[in-house]
């Protein structure tokens, strides 16, 4: 069963940075600046924390995995009205 997670990371060097970056557009949905939104199996998620872990530097950097609930209801406000690259609506 999969569920959703919002995942959202502080990177302190900049090649560090890119490459979370580049591995999570590979793996979620890109919503702010450092802020991804994942629907993941459990095995899922732990993959993606190992790959994690091996890119970061733990001395200087953070991730953080929110669990979010299955009936997500988002509110936007201000300029972020978009939908996000790979997102279908269906009314």
């Amino acid at each position: 069963m999969k569920a959703n997670y919002l995942i959202c990371y502080d990177i302190a060097n900049d090649r560090r940075l890119a490459r979370v970056y580049r591995f999570m557009k590979q793996n979620g949905i890109h919503i702010q600046y450092s802020v991804f939104y994942c629907r993941l199996k459990w095995e899922e998620l732990q993959w993606l924390k190992n790959n994690l872990k091996d890119l970061i530097d733990e001395k200087f950097d953070d991730i953080r995995i929110y669990p979010l609930p299955s009936d997500l209801k988002t509110i936007v406000m201000g300029c972020g009205d978009r939908v996000p690259e790979g997102v279908s609506i269906v009314l």
